[in-house]
């Protein structure tokens, strides 16, 4: 059966050509024959002798029937020749009026669409049969729409993605390392009378790994490796995505021990109570969901089939999906720390040809927060970057280049900004600058820019954290509001309080950071330590998803609003005062911004020095 289904386009096609030819037989028999072609004159001499009795006249032809007592059997029932172009018809009509001929006309055209509409017909019945005959071969259902789209990846040796390919995520393999045993040799497992978890769970953020750790997995214990994406088993007819569900543990169990990899879980494993209003429902989905429950339920953990899932939002999974027996155990593949980016990086950069001077360490510390498909985005960006300006290798400035590109966008040097408004830019970014380099608990200050992105900013600050960090104080919080209010400051104190809509970005995220510390993190004297607010569709109250829900009333919703401006209101004094004071700096450092356009750490500790000495102490 399965060599049937290897060839089963050549057989579908062999169907069609023998429909075609028989219908062309058919039609050979049912047609009468084909006209014998004679000359014009010879047709006309036929007409005059009076041996035709009836004319047909097309487009170009004319084509007679011959009497039947006037042919042998070696002659044609019928003649045809073609008309002489340019002549008069009348005398032609009258020709075969006299000699008692009867005549009609026809589009030469008309048996096209009837044969189209017989070969369309044939085509229609050959897909019938052939839809019928994959369902009696049990390959899934009419046209394959049941068969499972699931990819079986034989990794060579050459191109076999082990643990080693896979870096910063060290907790995440330790927990992975006994799936590779188990695979390896079961018996181990199966003596003491314990099984390995049937499902395991990656969660993360995207870009973490998820995928490639299951590969890994896979090429370490060196099995077969099945992946699908939880969005292919769901079409439009229901029923469908529940019988590709079981055609992929069917063909997986044929081939155990080896891994079955779903990625984006939660596009079929969401909750079946979320919603429940009429209508609201995915009965496809639903299926799918219920016959992959019963799946995971169904077979023995000695066939050795480990399901490994992926998803970003495990908190909108239905509960029977992540009890235990089914996904018991959830794996988190998160960003990675300090260590783990020079790892990531030194893996990406095996393919590439680094100067001698790169230090990877320190593209590691520039790149806090970033992935690892981020990272491996910027070892790309680095490589392009190099070729475009034809250097043997890259360099440590083609990778500073990089990782600006992926965090701020392109450079639009092209754009061109009147005076006033390209001082006042400088003016705004030359106040985030400042208060940044006088507070006591920001980010280092790694450049200062004018030139605009293609993130849509004018300008940009950059920032660099020194450590790697997990928590935050109210101090630490309250100076990164600060270094947000730094722009609007400067403007009200060199226009005169004229301000400008540059701060709007700035004043949209201090506003919800503010708010965070109120409602969320406890930082208020006045509304204690309560949290307010609630997402609906979330068991976390801090996950982003799903609109929130107001559990506090419209007096407690007053104190929200008022302590939020009253506490931002105070740090924006703060600032004010730190740039009064400062001043002759803030004309210095805003001047020579205009003048260079980018200013870096140097450059800020050639015109500030005692700032430089107070942030290194």
């Amino acid at each position: 059966m399965q060599k049937l289904m290897k060839y089963r386009w050549q057989i579908l096609g062999a169907f069609l050509l023998i429909a075609a030819a028989s219908f062309y037989l058919i039609q050979s028999k049912l047609n009468t024959p084909e006209p014998k072609e004679v000359y014009y004159s010879e047709f006309i001499r036929e007409v005059r002798a009076g041996r035709v009795s009836s004319v047909t006249i097309t487009d170009n032809q004319l084509v007679g029937l011959l009497k039947t007592d006037a042919y042998t059997t070696a002659a044609a029932p019928q003649i045809s020749a073609y008309r002489l172009p340019g002549i008069d018809e009348a005398t032609l009509l009258k020709e075969f009026e006299s000699h008692q001929v009867r005549f009609t006309g026809r589009d030469a055209s008309s048996a096209t669409p009837k044969l189209l509409t017989g070969l369309l017909f044939l085509l229609v019945l050959g897909a019938i049969g052939y839809g019928a005959w994959r369902v009696k071969a049990g390959a899934g259902g009419m046209l394959g729409f049941g068969k499972s789209g699931g990819k079986v990846y034989e990794q060579t040796d050459g191109a076999k993605l082990t643990f080693n390919d896979v870096a910063g995520v060290d907790e995440s393999k330790a927990e992975l390392a006994e799936v590779v045993d188990f695979l390896k040799q079961p018996e181990k497992y199966q003596k003491l009378g314990g099984r390995v978890p049937r499902g395991l769970l990656l969660v993360g953020p995207p870009g973490t790994g998820k995928t490639l750790l299951a590969k890994a997995v896979a090429g370490e214990a060196d099995v077969p490796f099945f992946s699908i994406s939880g969005s292919e088993f769901v079409e439009m007819y229901v029923g469908v995505g529940a019988a590709r569900v079981r055609s992929l543990f069917k063909r997986a169990k044929r081939v155990a021990p080896c891994i079955i990899f779903i990625d984006e879980l939660d596009a079929i494993g969401k909750s079946r109570s979320n919603d429940r209003r009429p209508g609201a429902s995915n009965e496809e989905r639903e299926q799918t969901l219920n016959q992959l429950l019963v799946e995971m339920d169904g077979f023995d953990t000695s066939t050795a089939v480990i399901v490994v899932a992926a998803t970003n939002t495990p908190e909108v999974l239905d509960p029977a999906l992540i009890r235990p027996g089914r996904f018991d155990r959830q794996i988190l593949v998160d960003r990675a720390d300090l260590k783990g980016r020079e790892a990531i990086l030194r893996i990406h950069a095996r393919n590439v040809k680094l100067a001698p001077g790169v230090d990877l360490s320190t593209i590691a510390s520039r790149t806090a927060g970033m992935v690892g498909a981020d990272l491996a985005n910027v070892v790309n960006e680095a490589a392009l970057l190099g070729a475009r300006r034809q250097a043997e290798a890259i360099e440590m400035r083609d990778l500073e280049e990089a990782i600006d590109r992926v965090l701020l966008g392109l450079e639009k040097k092209n754009r061109v900004m009147n005076e006033k408004e390209r001082q006042r830019v400088a003016y705004h970014e030359t106040g985030h600058a400042l208060i940044a380099l006088s507070v006591t608990h920001a980010d280092p200050v790694h450049r200062v820019s004018i030139i605009p992105r293609s993130i849509g900013a004018l300008e940009h600050v950059l920032q660099l954290p020194t450590e790697e960090r997990y928590l935050m104080t109210k101090p630490e919080i309250e100076d990164q509001l600060a270094v947000m209010l730094g722009g609007r400051a400067s403007e009200e104190i060199v226009y005169d309080g004229v301000v400008s809509t540059g701060a709007s970005n700035d004043l949209e995220r201090a506003s919800e950071l503010v708010r965070q510390m109120v409602t969320r993190y406890g930082m208020s004297d006045k509304l204690g330590q309560l949290t307010y607010g609630r997402t609906n569709s979330s068991r976390h109250l801090n996950s982003p998803s799903g609109p929130e829900e107001r559990n506090y009333s419209e007096h407690t919703a007053q104190m929200i609003d008022q302590e939020s401006r009253c506490m931002l209101d105070e740090i924006y004094g703060r600032v004010l005062k730190i740039l009064m004071d400062r001043r002759e700096d803030l004309e210095r450092v805003a001047q020579e911004l205009m003048r260079k356009e980018t200013l870096d750490r140097e450059d800020l500790r050639r015109l500030l020095p005692p700032v430089q000495e107070q942030v290194a102490s």
